[in-house]
Formats: structure tokens, C-alpha cells, sequence
């Protein structure tokens, strides 16, 4: 095949480094935000299914601006649409760090509001980036699409591990605030800043389906095409799997595990990141398919591992399976999409971009914190209606068709959670078993998702081998 006329673009090395720190901000953003939702539960008093919902804004908003922005991509040009996404990311630190105003004169439901507003600012900015980047990097390399997306999307765990430790070093300590959830927020903002400096001024090229007078209309017909749907049912799962989780392991492992669960979120993404450099040779050699579901398997048992885990080396191995299992899901589906499908452009990526943060932010993240608040709520009251009453929220929440729950309010049982087990009154020792229990069985539940991915790939494996295997498909004359 012969590379489109635009292949050698001038700055594309700048280009690609300035796409791969824009997902640096996505993971930093990512990654603090985990570390301070127990700031925000014990501050504002908000409950899982409350600080889910925020956090689900947080991944819904990615998915609406890829799905929105991935029509005009290829027509408006690639440039116009990453000033978006600066602007959009400014504005997103300037509302989250205006919750603790909001807090003292509006009140819960205010700041509740605020930060949900602010949390899809920073997902739609975060979306609008990927709706660019993608397409982005698979013109600049179109002879190596699937290992190229693989690097790209290293900058994401690159920005959770950094994100990370950051949050673990500035996070509280006791009853002592090291720096406020703030300050750590603001932190996002350094990556924002270097991808805004790098891509000013540059020379952005037009796309493969551009290039070859692909119209809108061709690439709609892409959808038409059954494997295009498998494959968007199959990334919505791996949007559930991989982002809901990653938005709640840092509070899961810290109640479970009695440990710094920021530091499994690390752990698991410096994984990530050292892998992603190598998925070029993996599939030459098993095809991303075979690495697909090689993959779902890995995490489902990973997932179950963790929810039994409760010793330091146990919740170690068990996320070493996890971190090794989620690693090359979202960029090799990417490559998959763009391999089979080079007509569809940014549209066609943009819509399986869509469906995983669309199932991560509206399923994934509310619905583990559902689980959690279903069975922590069972689990006390049936232990003690009196106990499980003084630490019940005020308000019922629900999760889809799932009958209304009344989780535990996160004011009154962060303090619980925070002290050494041994300092607990025989109550209070029921309320932490309580929350641990609603931990696991969470962590439990999510790995049918993985098992479910797993039986996809493999009956997408048998479908390409009926007709004749796994090949890149290649725009006529290019």
C-alpha cells in the first residue's frame, strides 16, 4: 500500500507527541479526581451513588463530544477543534474549584450540580481531543495504525501513574490535609498547557478518507456493516469495564485492602504503559483479535481476584492480572475499526471512541457505585435496622430498571473508614465490614462484563476465519 500524499507532514513528530500529551491531561485529570473522591464524600456528604454520578459526568461528556465533533472532523480540520478543547478544559478547573464556595452558600445539592457541570466540561474536552487524535495518528501512520493508536493511548496510564503518585503524596494523612483536593486538581492543567503550546501554529493534515473524496454519506454506510456493530457493543463493554472500574479502584482497594489504593491505579497503569509500546509485534504474531480476547479473560480474573483479595500480595498479583488484561483493550479496538473500516475516518472512530465512554460514564461508574451502596446497605440492615439507620443517607437512589436503594452517608462513614481498625467502637467495626462487603461484590459483578467480552472476540475470531482470516482493509488507490 501506498502511504497517502500527506504522509510526510512537516512537525508530524510534534503532532503526535502534542496528541499523546493531551491524553497525559485526560489520565492526570483521570487520576486525581479518584484520589479526591473521599475529599468530596467527607466535605459535601454526597453517598457511592452520588460521587458515581459525578464521576460518570465525567467519562458521558467524552463520549458526547466524540460522537459530536467526529462528524466535522474530517471537514473543519483538525486544528479548530483542539482550540475547543483547550478552552473547554480551562473552564473545567474554574468550576470544580468553585464547589467549596458553592458548598457554604448554596448548599449540597448546588455543589452536587457544580461539579457535575464541571466534571463534563473536562469530559467533553477530553472528548473533543480524541475525536482529533485518533484519526490524527492513523493519517500520520497509516501503514501501522493498530501499533501506532497502541503508543497514543501510553500517554493515558502515562497521566494516571503521574495523576496518580501525585495524589498519593499530596493525599491526607490521618486527620492531617497534606494539600487541599484543590490544589491537586489544578495540577491537570500543566499538561493542558504544554499540548496547547505545541499544536499552536501547526500544520494539521487531511485525513485518509479525505484524501481519497470519501463522502459523508460512504462513510455513514460503514454502520450498515454487522462486524461495525459487534464491535461497538463490544467497545461499550470495554468502556465499562476498564473506565468504571479505573474511576473507582483507588476508593475500592483504600476500603478493602486497608492500603493507598491510588498506588493500584498506578501500579496497574505503569503496566499499561509499558505494554502499549509493544502490541506492534503481539499481533503480528496472534492478531489483535487473539489479543482481545486473550485480554478479556485476564481481567475478568483479575477483577474477581481483587474482590476476594484482602492480603498486600494477594491484591498485587491479582492487579498485575487486572493491569495486564485492560492494557491493550481501547487501542487495539481503535486499530480493529480503522484496519476494517478506513472509510468511515474520524466518524467510525469517533463512534466506538463514543460507545466506551458512553457505557463508562452512564453504566460503568454509577453502576459499581450502586452495587456498592445496594449491598453495604443490605448487609447493615440486616445486621442492625437501628445502625444502619443513624448511618443512612437522607435520599433514595436507583441505577437503571435496579429497585431504589439507600446507600451510607458519606460524611459519616468516611471518618469510620479513615481510622485503624483497632480504634473502632463494635458498631463502627459493623459499618466497615458493611462498606468492604459492598466493595467486593461490586468488583465481583463488573467481571461478567470481561466474561461476556470474551465469548464476542472469540465468535469474531471464528467469523474472519470462515472467510479467510483477519487482513487490513485499504482504501481503493491508497
Amino acid at each position: 500500500m501506498q502511504g497517502p500524499p500527506n504522509r510526510a507532514v512537516p512537525g508530524q513528530q510534534r503532532l503526535f507527541l502534542a496528541s499523546f500529551i493531551t491524553l497525559i491531561a485526560a489520565g492526570v485529570g483521570f487520576s486525581i479526581r479518584s484520589g479526591i473522591l473521599d475529599d468530596w464524600g467527607r466535605q459535601f456528604g454526597f453517598t457511592q451513588t452520588e460521587l458515581g454520578a459525578i464521576t460518570g459526568s465525567g467519562l458521558w461528556g467524552f463520549g458526547l463530544a466524540i460522537l459530536f465533533f467526529s462528524l466535522f472532523a474530517d471537514r473543519l480540520g483538525y486544528g479548530p477543534l483542539m482550540a475547543v478543547a483547550f478552552v473547554l478544559h480551562v473552564l473545567s478547573a474554574a468550576l470544580t474549584l468553585a464547589a467549596g464556595f458553592v458548598f457554604q452558600h448554596f448548599g449540597k445539592d448546588a455543589t452536587y450540580w457544580l461539579l457535575y457541570a464541571g466534571m463534563s466540561l473536562f469530559a467533553l474536552a477530553n472528548g473533543t481531543c480524541e475525536a482529533v487524535i485518533n484519526p490524527l495518528t492513523a493519517t500520520l501512520y497509516p501503514k501501522e495504525k493498530t501499533h501506532y493508536l497502541n503508543i497514543l493511548h501510553a500517554g493515558w496510564p502515562a497521566g494516571l501513574i503521574l495523576g496518580g503518585v501525585l495524589s498519593y503524596c499530596m493525599a491526607e494523612r490521618g486527620e492531617r490535609v497534606v494539600v487541599r483536593w484543590e490544589i491537586q486538581w489544578l495540577i491537570f492543567l500543566v499538561p493542558v498547557l504544554v499540548y496547547g503550546l505545541l499544536m499552536l501554529g501547526r500544520r494539521f493534515p487531511i485525513s485518509e478518507a479525505k484524501a481519497a473524496g470519501v463522502t459523508f454519506g460512504a462513510m455513514l454506510k460503514e454502520f450498515a456493516q454487522p462486524v461495525l456493530l459487534v464491535l461497538l457493543a463490544l467497545h461499550a463493554l470495554v468502556g465499562y469495564v476498564e473506565l468504571g472500574t479505573d474511576s473507582w479502584i483507588a476508593n475500592l482497594m483504600t476500603n478493602i485492602a486497608s492500603m493507598q489504593g491510588i498506588l493500584v491505579l498506578v501500579y496497574t497503569s505503569s503496566i499499561m504503559f509499558a505494554l502499549r509500546f509493544f502490541a506492534g509485534p503481539i499481533v503480528h504474531k496472534i492478531s489483535p483479535l487473539g489479543l482481545l480476547c486473550s485480554c478479556a479473560g485476564l481481567a475478568m480474573t483479575g477483577l474477581v481476584w481483587l474482590g476476594n483479595s484482602t492480603m498486600g500480595v494477594a491484591v498485587f498479583l491479582a492487579a498485575t492480572i487486572y493491569g495486564v488484561g485492560k492494557t491493550f483493550f481501547w487501542p487495539t479496538m481503535l486499530g480493529v475499526v480503522s484496519e476494517r473500516f478506513p472509510k468511515g475516518g474520524a466518524l467510525t472512530l469517533g463512534a466506538v471512541g463514543a460507545a466506551g465512554v458512553f457505557s463508562g460514564g452512564l453504566l460503568g461508574t454509577p453502576g459499581i457505585g450502586y452495587i456498592q451502596d445496594y449491598y453495604a446497605a443490605g448487609r447493615l440492615s440486616q445486621e442492625s435496622v437501628a445502625l444502619y439507620q443513624s448511618y443512612a443517607a437522607p435520599d433514595q437512589k436507583t441505577f437503571l430498571f435496579f429497585p431504589k436503594t439507600t446507600g451510607l452517608d458519606g460524611a459519616k462513614v468516611g471518618p469510620v473508614m479513615a481510622r485503624p481498625q483497632a480504634e473502632l467502637t463494635g458498631p463502627e467495626k459493623s459499618v466497615r465490614a458493611a462498606v468492604i462487603y459492598g466493595g467486593r461484590m461490586s468488583l465481583k459483578w463488573t467481571a461478567l462484563v470481561p466474561a461476556t467480552m470474551t465469548i464476542g472476540y472469540l465468535l469474531l475470531i471464528l467469523y474472519f476465519k470462515a472467510i479467510g482470516g483477519y487482513k487490513q482493509v485499504h482504501i481503493e488507490g491508497h
